[in-house]
């Protein structure tokens, strides 16, 4: 699989990891038809990929009658998306938190979040609209290799989805770069709008998710 986790896959198992990372855990006959193909032949490439430790399957949880098989990624299915320049990531923040102390790595954070902020806002300041915004941060969250995507929610608001993390493991060293991230998306979405992260990798789920809502008592549009 390519390095850029945006690229588009080009062979059929590339693609059966591509959806299992951005859609979740689906039956072989569900991601047969996402990929315009049978549910058979969707199964024998999981095979393919399951003999490679990629993924592996399990009866739907709460399945009602006969259990529904549903295939995941596995660990290493997920580290086909990299994670960028992770291991040196993670060692320079120990190295700065050891030599430098908790309130310098506290200051590289808060360098890198109003660095980022302050990009994001030139990026976003002709988008008039809430969606618009959304949507520009979107792109510019999955140019950076978040595999990011945006839709609207039944209720109305919005969602900001990222189904890659490329600074997971520098993460998972440094929390605060969450927190941080999250302090921006407010930020540059605005004062009116409310963002709160239900989906959180940190916290064991496959994904980050953002749900955005408008505070302003008028229309997302």
């Amino acid at each position: 699989m390519s390095s850029d986790p945006n690229e588009k896959p080009a062979t059929a198992g590339e693609r059966l990891l591509h959806l299992l990372k951005t859609r979740g855990p689906h039956s072989a006959a569900a991601l047969g038809e996402m990929l315009g193909t049978s549910g058979e032949n969707a199964r024998q490439q999981l095979g393919k990929l399951a003999r490679q430790g990629l993924v592996a399957h399990r009866p739907r949880p709460g399945g009602v009658g006969r259990p529904v098989t549903e295939w995941r990624l596995t660990e290493a299915g997920h580290q086909r998306f990299p994670d960028t320049h992770a291991e040196l990531a993670a060692r320079l923040i120990v190295s700065v938190r050891d030599t430098l102390g908790e309130q310098a790595l506290e200051r590289l954070v808060d360098a890198r979040e109003a660095e980022t902020l302050a990009l994001y806002r030139r990026e976003l300041a002709a988008c008039t609209s809430l969606p618009a915004r959304v949507a520009r941060l979107a792109e510019l969250r999955a140019r950076e290799g978040y595999m990011a995507e945006w839709r609207f929610d039944d209720d109305g608001s919005l969602l900001l989805i990222e189904n890659h993390c490329p600074i997971c493991s520098a993460a998972h060293a440094c929390p605060a770069l969450c927190q941080s991230e999250l302090q921006v998306f407010r930020a540059v979405l605005g004062d009116e709008v409310s963002v709160e992260r239900f989906d959180h990798v940190l916290a064991g789920a496959r994904r980050c998710a953002y749900k955005i809502i408008s505070n302003s008592g008028g229309s997302a549009d």
